[in-house]
């Protein structure tokens, strides 16, 4: 079995126990990692391909995994019916941009239709929801979230390189229009010198349109084109703004991820998902599968092990995939170590190559 570059202190938790033992424990039990963490909430990615090339997330000449190392949508299926066996009843799909991917309907009607799935959230850029929300609504997605940055039209252009405001906010427009029954979302990305200076005007952009707002702090993924060290901004410089615009009070609401909440007057949600400067992951619920069928336990971490043998070449291929599953249960660290000052980029992959 492939296990690579696994962090520090987990060698010792893939010893002991058959393969065939690691496997019944998996079959009809709770998912727990070795700190005893319910894993309740998978992100499985479904490509690497976005036609947007945001600077924080990859950079402009991004080379794509040829299809042969991709998982067909069959193999995602697969991967999403085990996951859902061994308990987790929250799916995301992400990408990329997963509505590039031809046929991404069909998996998501599959998914929605798994026994123990409540949830199949998409995470989006919003270009390509003017002609697939609707399609999306009646395969079963319960929620969307789409990635906002700004609402100036240049900034928005240089920050995703490719990218056309009109068309994410039209995709806005059509995913509200579909009536998601657990809603719509923005997420932003805070960037110092870009987006710092509008994080109201996007809050009250996404109230006044009746959806919640999560600002994330940039996570150090990957060569993509921004100097982090400089564009870092972080939620301890924005939360005060945000309160004094807002009068925002802490809330005990939770989507089920790593977003913490405070409320506004209003009733609307803002959400922080903090990284850097308030670690989440002693609450961590989810891991997340790339669409190279590579299991991350951990985002800020480089542990994987890869499911792609067991989708390929086993003779029994779900007791493998729980095996492996399992494997990494044991090596998901107690948490991830970014650090914007360590000396270089200590996640090596982009983000579209794990999964946003």
């Amino acid at each position: 079995m492939t296990v690579a570059a696994l962090g520090r202190g987990t060698q010792a938790a893939l010893e002991g126990g058959t393969k065939a033992e690691r496997a019944g424990q998996g079959a009809g039990a709770a998912l727990a990692d070795q700190w005893g963490r319910r894993i309740t909430y998978l992100r499985l990615s479904v490509t690497d391909r976005c036609d947007f090339r945001c600077q924080y997330c990859m950079p402009e000449k991004m080379r794509f995994l040829p299809k042969r190392e991709i998982m067909s949508l069959e193999e995602c299926l697969a991967v999403a019916r085990v996951f859902s066996e061994m308990g987790v009843g929250k799916i995301r799909i992400t990408g990329g941009e997963p509505l590039v991917r031809k046929n991404v309907v069909w998996l998501l009607a599959q998914i929605a239709r798994l026994p123990g799935v409540c949830e199949v959230a998409v995470t989006s850029n919003g270009s390509q929801l003017p002609r697939l929300a609707g399609e999306m609504a009646a395969a079963g997605v319960n929620r969307v979230n789409i990635s906002l940055d700004t609402l100036d039209a240049e900034k928005f252009a240089r920050l995703t390189r490719t990218g056309s405001l009109a068309k994410v906010l039209a995709g806005i427009d059509a995913a509200l229009a579909a009536g998601f029954p657990g809603g719509v979302k923005i997420n932003t990305v805070m960037v110092r010198g870009i987006n710092d200076g509008e994080l109201s005007h996007l809050a009250r952009f996404a109230f006044e349109r009746g959806m919640d707002i999560s600002f994330i702090e940039e996570m150090p993924m990957g060569e993509a084109g921004l100097d982090r060290g400089l564009t870092y901004y972080g939620a301890d410089e924005a939360l005060p703004e945000l309160r004094d615009v807002f009068a925002l009070r802490p809330s005990e609401y939770s989507s089920g991820g790593p977003a913490r909440y405070w409320q506004a007057e209003s009733g609307r949600k803002i959400g922080f998902i903090t990284p850097h400067s308030h670690n989440f992951c002693e609450s961590c619920n989810r891991v997340r599968v790339a669409v190279s069928g590579e299991l991350y336990p951990c985002l800020g971490q480089n542990g994987k092990v890869d499911l792609l043998p067991a989708l390929r070449e086993s003779e029994d291929a779900d007791s493998e995939l729980r095996a492996r599953i399992l494997e990494a249960m044991r090596i998901k660290p107690k948490g991830h170590e970014f650090d914007l000052h360590g000396g270089g980029v200590q996640v090596v992959r982009f983000m579209s190559a794990t999964g946003g």
